[in-house]
C-alpha cells in the first residue's frame, strides 16, 4: 500500500462512517506534506511525516509548550507517531506572506501581533526542555555556507587564506551568539510559518524550537528571506518590540545599541546558514524556487557586514566569490 493510501485509510479512521475529502495544502522545505481534510462544514490539517525522514515527537512537544505561553498554534487532535500522522486544527489558508504582499498597508498591524506572539513564546518557562542552540549547532549551520553555497552553487574552491578567513569570522560570530541571553528559539519565525487567524498570528512549522539567543527570531521576523522591509521601518520595529520585550521581563539589554548589534550579528548567522539551505534545497531536493530568494539574503548579508570592521573579511570574501556567481532572477516582493 503506499504511503498516500495508508494517510487517508488513518484519517477515515479518525472519522469512522462519515464522507470525507483530503486535498494538498502544503509542502515545506523538509519532507513533510500536509494535506486539508473537508468534513461536513470543517477542515482539519493531517501532517504526513514519513518517519524514515522525519519525528513527529518534536512537534508534539513544542506544540505543548507553545500552547502553554497562550499563543496561536495547532490542537494536536489525533496522533500516530509510528506512522508519522497527525490530525490538526486548521489555521487556514492565508500565510502573512500572502496577506502582506496583497495588502502591505496591514504591516504594522500584522507585525505588531507577531512581535507580541514572540515576546509570549520566549516568556516560556519550559524552554529549558528544548535542546541548545550551542557551538556546535551553530557552526554545523554556519558550514552550510562553503559546502553548499561556495562548493555547490558557485562551484568555488576556497584559497587557505579565504578559508581561514571563513573561520575566523565564523568564530566572531558564534562567540557572538553564544553570548546572547537565552530563551525559547522557533527557529524559523516568519512570513510563512504566520497565518492570518484568530487570534494572530497562528504559529506553524515550530518542531526545531530549541533553547537560544533571544535575537534569533526577531531576525527571522523582520529580516525574512521572502519579502523585503526598509531599514528604517525594520529598525523602528525592532526597537518596539525591545521596549515591549524589557516591560514582559525578558532578558533583555537596557541599551538598545548593543542589544541591535546583537540582532545583526544574529542576522548574519542566519542569512550566512540559509544561504546554504536554499543551495541545499536546489541541487540535493529539486527544489529550484529557492535560487530566487539568494540575492535579498545576500543583501542583507552584505549590508550588515559593511557596518562592523570585524566582518571586513567575509566581506572582502563576497566581494572576491561574486564575479563567479551565477545570475540571480529578481526577488519578487519589495515594500
Amino acid at each position: 500500500m503506499d504511503r498516500k493510501q495508508q494517510l487517508e485509510d488513518w484519517v477515515k479512521q479518525q472519522f469512522p462512517g462519515r464522507p470525507l475529502s483530503l486535498q494538498p495544502a502544503s509542502a515545506d522545505a523538509s519532507f513533510r506534506r500536509y494535506f486539508r481534510v473537508s468534513l461536513d462544514d470543517r477542515t482539519f490539517i493531517v501532517m504526513d511525516a514519513p518517519p524514515q525522514q522525519e519525528d513527529c515527537a518534536p512537534f508534539v512537544k513544542v506544540a505543548e509548550i507553545l500552547a502553554a505561553t497562550g499563543v496561536h498554534v495547532p490542537q494536536i487532535l489525533a496522533k500516530n507517531l509510528a506512522m508519522g500522522f497527525l490530525l490538526l486544527s486548521d489555521l487556514g489558508d492565508t500565510t502573512y506572506l500572502q496577506a502582506l504582499t496583497a495588502q502591505p498597508g496591514h504591516a504594522d498591524s500584522l507585525y505588531a501581533e507577531a512581535a507580541d506572539a514572540l515576546i509570549l513564546m520566549q516568556s516560556s518557562t519550559r524552554a529549558h526542555e528544548l535542546p541548545p542552540y550551542d557551538e556546535a549547532l551553530l557552526m554545523r549551520e554556519l558550514n552550510l555556507f562553503p559546502d553548499w553555497y561556495l562548493a555547490k552553487h558557485l562551484q568555488t574552491a576556497l584559497t587557505e587564506k579565504q578559508q581561514a578567513d571563513l573561520r575566523g569570522v565564523f568564530a566572531q560570530i558564534v562567540q557572538n551568539n553564544l553570548a546572547q541571553p537565552k530563551v525559547l528559539v522557533h527557529r524559523d519565525y516568519h512570513s510563512r510559518n504566520l497565518m492570518v487567524t484568530a487570534p494572530n498570528p497562528g504559529i506553524i512549522d515550530f518542531q526545531d524550537a530549541v533553547l537560544g539567543p533571544v535575537t534569533y527570531d526577531l531576525v527571522s521576523l523582520f529580516k525574512d528571506a521572502y519579502i523585503r522591509w526598509d531599514e528604517e521601518r525594520i529598525l523602528d520595529w525592532t526597537i518596539r518590540y525591545w521596549e515591549k520585550s524589557r516591560k514582559a521581563g525578558l532578558p533583555i539589554t537596557g541599551d538598545f545599541a548593543e542589544f541591535y548589534r546583537d540582532f545583526e550579528w544574529m542576522g548574519v548567522q542566519r542569512h550566512i546558514k540559509v544561504l546554504g539551505i536554499f543551495a541545499r534545497l536546489n541541487y540535493r531536493d529539486g527544489k529550484t524556487a529557492y535560487l530566487n530568494d539568494m540575492p535579498l539574503v545576500m543583501e542583507y548579508l552584505r549590508k550588515t557586514c559593511k557596518r562592523y570592521r570585524e566582518l571586513a573579511p567575509l566581506l572582502n570574501l563576497l566581494d572576491e566569490l561574486d564575479v563567479a556567481a551565477p545570475a540571480q532572477p529578481k526577488i519578487g516582493y519589495t515594500f
